[in-house]
């Protein structure tokens, strides 16, 4: 665990800087969702020319995206989410990152998830059904920090519970952003409040923040919090 976030940590700054010379760029445009061109070259392939070994991950992890465009009102809820690409190791997180857009960076409605593998971002996964979520809320084009923190957090296993946590999902709207930490088992307070904590710590963010049973948001539009921190 310490191994992961050490090494997640110190490659983070090297590869912002990288991100922003990109952003800098405005010369390659992709679509909503997609990763660059297979071909550019990755961190990852670059490990394995030179001989080094990559630095496995304690889960592998999904990318999946929801497109706006693709939805419709007659449609089944999670008809146009798509799963994107897995991952396993630290080099392979930062050769998907570096070419997917931020959320400051996808159109209004996207949702764009990341969940441990073989687990799919619906109540009705097995795995999500008896679960919930903590969510927190910024203005438009503020989440980019606050989503990569996160995800660093979770892949680098830095939850003192994180057999508990299946993955987040950060959702662009029309006046925020809001990004969701979904967790298994809804009804163990003492994980869920751990897993609050800890997230409202890593991400140094101050405000209150809920938690939602995955099953009051089937029956209700507004559901209560049963959970606070």
């Amino acid at each position: 665990m310490a191994e992961e976030a050490g090494m997640i940590a110190a490659a983070r700054t090297s590869e912002e800087e990288k991100a922003r010379e990109r952003e800098a760029d405005p010369s390659d445009e992709i679509e909503e969702g997609e990763i660059e061109d297979a071909d550019a070259d990755s961190d990852a392939d670059a490990a394995r020319r030179g001989g080094a070994q990559p630095h496995p991950l304690e889960n592998s992890w999904t990318f999946w995206f929801d497109n706006p465009s693709a939805k419709s009102k007659q449609a089944a809820w999670g008809s146009s989410l798509r799963p994107i690409h897995t991952f396993a190791t630290v080099e392979d997180f930062w050769s998907l990152y570096n070419n997917i857009h931020h959320p400051s960076k996808l159109i209004m409605g996207a949702d764009f998830h990341c969940f441990k593998y073989k687990i799919e971002p619906k109540w009705e996964d097995p795995i999500c059904s008896n679960g919930g979520k903590w969510t927190i809320s910024c203005v438009r084009g503020k989440a980019d920090q606050l989503w990569l923190y996160t995800l660093l957090a979770m892949i680098g296993e830095q939850f003192e519970y994180g057999d508990e946590i299946c993955g987040a999902v950060v959702s662009v709207r029309a006046k925020q952003e809001r990004i969701a930490l979904w967790t298994k088992n809804a009804a163990n307070e003492e994980a869920q409040i751990s897993i609050g904590r800890q997230w409202k710590e890593l991400l140094d963010y101050n405000d209150t923040i809920g938690f939602i049973f995955h099953e009051d948001a089937k029956k209700d539009k507004v559901p209560k919090n049963r959970y606070t921190v």
